[in-house]
């Protein structure tokens, strides 16, 4: 981590966040060198970090929490976690979202940020079983009134889930019934041994039908997803044609996923030979 007084207080989360799971536990003093900044600053930082759950504060600084494979958090407390790469994942993956088309998104925070930008899509039909997701498409409507060109959204029906998904019988009944052109998918964890997991069984059962119900599958995932395995696995690596992330994915990440996927990393070059092409996002 370099030096940088003027870091916003997502920045410095962000890299304290990333420095603790790194090295397993960082001390307030190492922070506030590495970090230009004060004891005060720092320890307000920890305290964010430690009421989102992320990270449990220790004398003198703090430690990684060891989360049970079935733990799930609320959406609210996945909502201020790396706002910065899920709004650079958002924005690239929107561009995979042609005009006309039939997609599918399914709940999380990052598919919450993707939505906002399918809000200039013309004339897309959007399936999801995320409340949070069909609310930004809903409100755009109200606000703005019946445009020519916006969206048609179906929600499905189930039970909610602590992410606002709606999951179940009733939702994996609904979405067997359709076919999308492309499914985003966020995920809770990403590995090459667990491929997609989540904490929840039913949501597995849920995704599991969305991908089935999927030509093309894009997932959407910040790099803190990479080497976090959720109780139940519901897609191997080989089920995904593409894995939108962000720049602090680590390099030896990109080349076990890059045997298996199309890497889209926002803010670089799209790599030719797949999908896309090799135009920049």
């Amino acid at each position: 981590m370099s030096e940088n007084q003027n870091l916003l207080a997502e920045q410095r989360r962000s890299l304290i966040l990333d420095e603790v799971r790194r090295r397993g536990g960082v001390r307030v003093n190492e922070l506030t060198r590495k970090l230009g900044v004060s004891d005060m600053t720092v320890r307000r930082d920890l305290d964010a970090l430690a009421r989102q759950g992320v990270l449990e504060k220790v004398h003198g600084g703090a430690v990684p929490v060891v989360e049970a494979s079935s733990h799930e958090p609320g959406f609210e407390a996945k909502s201020g976690l790396e706002l910065t790469a899920k709004e650079d994942i958002a924005r690239a993956a929107a561009s995979l979202a042609a005009p006309g088309t039939a997609i599918a998104l399914s709940g999380g925070t990052t598919t919450y940020a993707l939505a906002q930008h399918l809000l200039d899509v013309p004339d897309l039909t959007v399936v999801t079983n995320s409340v949070r997701v069909a609310d930004v498409f809903h409100a755009a409507q109200r606000s703005a009134g019946t445009r020519q060109g916006a969206a048609t959204v179906v929600l499905t029906g189930g039970v909610r889930t602590p992410s606002d998904s709606l999951v179940g019988p009733v939702a994996d009944q609904a979405i067997a019934a359709l076919h999308f052109d492309v499914l985003f998918l966020g995920v809770h964890g990403i590995s090459p041994q667990a491929g997609l997991s989540t904490p929840n069984l039913a949501e597995a059962e849920t995704n599991r039908r969305l991908v089935q119900s999927a030509r093309r599958v894009v997932v959407v995932a910040d790099h803190t997803k990479w080497g976090t395995v959720g109780l139940s696995s519901f897609a191997s690596l080989d089920q995904v044609d593409t894995l939108v992330t962000d720049a602090g994915l680590p390099v030896e990440a990109r080349a076990e996923i890059d045997e298996h996927v199309r890497l889209v990393v926002a803010g670089e070059p799209v790599p030719s030979g797949g999908g896309e092409g090799g135009t920049d996002i």
